[in-house]
């Protein structure tokens, strides 16, 4: 019997779920990873708990133990991105193996300028974009006929023919906006760059590094993969639909994706959806935080890899607010329904005495982590993490 089990976070982002897909694919038979929302600005840390630590963006949070990723059509990609990130992950003696989704909305340089752009033009009223082009990306897919898909970066010279009209899209978004001035970059030489970045794309596509895919094999009952697991970006209460704007992303962070390519595909196995949570809230950007506070004293964080941006600025802490938690798996249970869930509650080693402090409305709790379940919600099972790595995880039930 096949599984697919779905990671989905339940906050602002950063909860761990690289943690939990890498924990998840550990236990698994012939996994696959997939990402099924997000593209480059994701940042999932692993650790395999010997010094070797990567922060994963372009592929999935599986490949320290061998497992290939499908990056379904959900997601952007990032040539630039991709090419960095192999080369750090090449040091560290790792070579992933990535299926990308034919039809995936490729970001090129110009959606990373006009993001930059506009969001240092907002000022003080920043939306807390991280400045990496993934939401102008999925904008100018969505609301123009000015594409560019993941099996186009196979042709460069279609490529090239189509630059010029994504930098004409831009400037004209722009023409409005003297104050960012969108022709004070020598764009020649930018699409030269970038033209070039696609030529060693092309090289790793030649060591089998990445293929292009289409989701119809991925989910072929003739496909070798027993496990899928499906790796979530950001949070629930970043999602486009149920997340506070104008502070979100463009992307739907619940489990709707996750369904959607299972029930189009006909794919029906044994699933489960493991919701993340860290045993404290956190946000990176802009917008609410109900009990934001600088009197939350953590400990064991010195490998937090947070860490202030231009675009989002500082990491921010919080304590737990169960309405939050509660309105995030309602959000899911529209999609989710009855399918079995559980809950992985992650940095445990950076709170004293394994407690607690939570908010129902404007009341303080403060609890043994092993509590923390039955105030959250109903679930078939869980874990807690008092580590940075999968060996650190013991059930959440036998604390």
């Amino acid at each position: 019997m096949r599984k697919a089990s779905i990671v989905v976070g339940l906050g602002f982002g950063d909860e761990g779920k690289g943690l939990a897909t890498d924990f998840l694919v550990r236990q698994a038979q012939h996994p696959l990873v997939i990402r099924y929302n997000g593209g480059q600005q994701a940042g999932h840390t692993v650790s395999d708990g010997q010094g070797k630590r990567h922060v994963f963006s372009n592929f999935g949070a599986g490949a320290f133990q061998g497992t290939p990723t499908y990056w379904s059509r959900f997601c952007t990609f990032a040539p630039a991105n991709l090419l960095k990130e192999f080369a750090a992950l090449e040091l560290l003696g790792v070579q992933p193996q990535l299926l990308v989704d034919a039809l995936c909305p490729v970001t090129t340089h110009y959606d990373v300028l006009y993001n930059q752009l506009l969001e240092k033009g907002r000022g003080a009223q920043r939306h807390g974009s991280c400045g990496m082009g993934f939401g102008a990306t999925v904008e100018r897919h969505e609301n123009s006929p000015v594409r560019l898909y993941a099996q186009d970066l196979l042709f460069p010279e279609i490529c090239a023919l189509k630059l010029p009209a994504i930098r004409q899209y831009y400037r004209q978004k722009l023409e409005n906006r003297p104050d960012l001035d969108f022709d004070a970059y020598d764009h020649d030489a930018a699409d030269a760059r970038w033209l070039e970045l696609l030529n060693a794309l092309l090289r790793l596509k030649d060591r089998k590094i990445w293929q292009i895919a289409h989701e119809q094999a991925i989910f072929s009952d003739k496909a070798p993969w027993q496990h899928y697991v499906f790796e979530g970006a950001q949070g629930i209460l970043l999602d486009m639909d149920f997340g506070f704007f104008p502070h979100v992303t463009r992307s739907n962070t619940t489990s709707k994706n996750a369904f959607d390519l299972l029930r189009r595909n006909h794919f029906f196995p044994e699933t489960e959806v493991v919701y993340i949570s860290r045993c404290y809230q956190t946000r990176h950007g802009a917008g609410p935080f109900s009990w934001e506070t600088d009197q939350l004293h953590l400990q064991n964080n010195a490998l937090e890899t947070n860490v202030f941006n231009d675009y989002q600025g500082n990491f921010r802490y919080g304590h737990l607010s169960l309405d939050q938690l509660h309105y995030a798996l309602q959000c899911d249970r529209n999609f989710s329904g009855n399918t079995p869930k559980k809950l992985l509650l992650t940095c445990a080693d950076q709170l004293p005495e394994g407690r607690v402090t939570c908010y129902s409305g404007q009341a303080a709790l403060d609890v043994p982590i092993a509590d923390l379940p039955n105030l959250v919600g109903d679930f078939e099972g869980g874990w807690v993490s008092w580590g940075d790595w999968a060996g650190s995880l013991q059930s959440l039930f036998s604390i």
